[in-house]
């Protein structure tokens, strides 16, 4: 315990053994301790220099005498003490210049630059292939550098329980295919929405990684993008998604399960609710997709999409598409 001051056990244990018997000769304390003569010989002289036994004649059998360990170890404590105090400091000082490289660590390496799609494709691979717990997507028309049919590792990452959110533009779903593949995702499980413009292309990975576009599309050219880690930016994009995602519209495009037929299913308070194939119908209509679109999407005519409107305008008690796109948001038909 006190060797922190520079008192062996050993000369610790044989200065209790003075302090109890107050008074000792060295050949008594051999056979107390049950120590070599030379051991015990050794470790008084060394408690003398210490000042904790009393100096006595060159006598080795004189009696030996303990004296107070308070004076005699205070000015050792206070030396020691006075040091630690002097390391503390030191580690403090350590400690900020430690923190301050990191942060000038982080901020040269906060926002990673790539350039070229193959690489950025790459990267987009290997962030979802990484991913655990949820993937966020700007879904924007016109891909800079992966199509939505060529995101395989999408799949993979929703087999394995990783969330996927994605908000699309309108102006995508419009594009040949476009409606057929995004209804692959929802039926993998992906929660899907759209909204008439985003601002920018991002993808968000388990909240730690973001990838976002450096220049505009109309610039054209050979495409580069931030990497982007954690930090007070990234906070930044994580709530501009969740703001778009909270006005967006929902995207019903998963076939209807056969075997519902809706009796278990809660009923909007009007007692109305429309069926799977009504709110795949209401969903697109909504997200402002072009009736021939819708057709095609659902399998259908155009005069039975427009057919399948007219009735739901009859069941919402409206007579124009805008007041059905109002009802269906009041009444949480999708």
């Amino acid at each position: 315990m006190l060797d922190v001051i520079g008192l062996t056990p050993a000369e610790e244990e044989l200065y209790r053994c003075l302090l109890q018997l107050t008074t000792a000769r060295i050949d008594e304390l051999v056979r107390r301790l049950d120590r070599p003569r030379e051991q015990v010989v050794a470790e008084v002289e060394a408690l003398r220099a210490k000042g904790l036994v009393q100096a006595t004649d060159t006598d080795p059998d004189a009696p030996l005498r303990p004296n107070a360990p308070d004076v005699a170890l205070g000015a050792t404590l206070l030396r020691r003490q006075e040091d630690l105090e002097a390391a503390r400091r030191r580690v403090t000082q350590l400690a900020e210049e430690y923190r301050s490289g990191l942060r000038r660590h982080h901020v040269d390496h906060l926002v990673e630059v790539i350039t070229g799609a193959r690489v950025l494709r790459d990267r987009l691979r290997d962030l979802q292939n990484s991913a655990r717990t949820e993937v966020l997507w700007f879904c924007r028309a016109n891909p800079l550098a992966m199509a939505g049919p060529e995101n395989l590792e999408e799949f993979d990452a929703l087999a394995r329980g990783v969330s996927y959110r994605a908000i699309y533009e309108r102006e995508l779903l419009l594009e040949p295919g476009a409606l057929t593949d995004l209804a692959k995702g929802v039926g993998a499980g992906e929660q899907a929405r759209v909204l008439d413009r985003l601002p920018v292309r991002l993808a968000i990975v388990d909240a730690r990684t973001a990838i976002c576009p450096l220049v505009a599309d109309r610039d054209g050219g050979e495409p580069s993008a931030a990497v982007i880690g954690r930090s007070q930016l990234l906070d930044a994009l994580l709530a501009l998604f969740e703001s778009h995602w909270r006005v967006a519209t929902r995207l019903r495009l998963d076939d209807p399960d056969p075997t519902d037929d809706g009796s278990h299913a809660e009923r909007p308070a009007d007692g109305y609710r429309p069926d799977a194939d009504e709110a795949r119908l209401l969903s697109l209509f909504v997200a402002g997709v072009p009736d021939k679109s819708i057709a095609s999407q659902l399998g259908v005519s155009r005069r039975t999409v427009q057919r399948r409107l007219a009735d739901l305008m009859d069941a919402a008690g409206v007579d124009t598409r805008p007041g059905l796109a109002f009802q269906v948001a009041r009444r949480g038909w999708i």
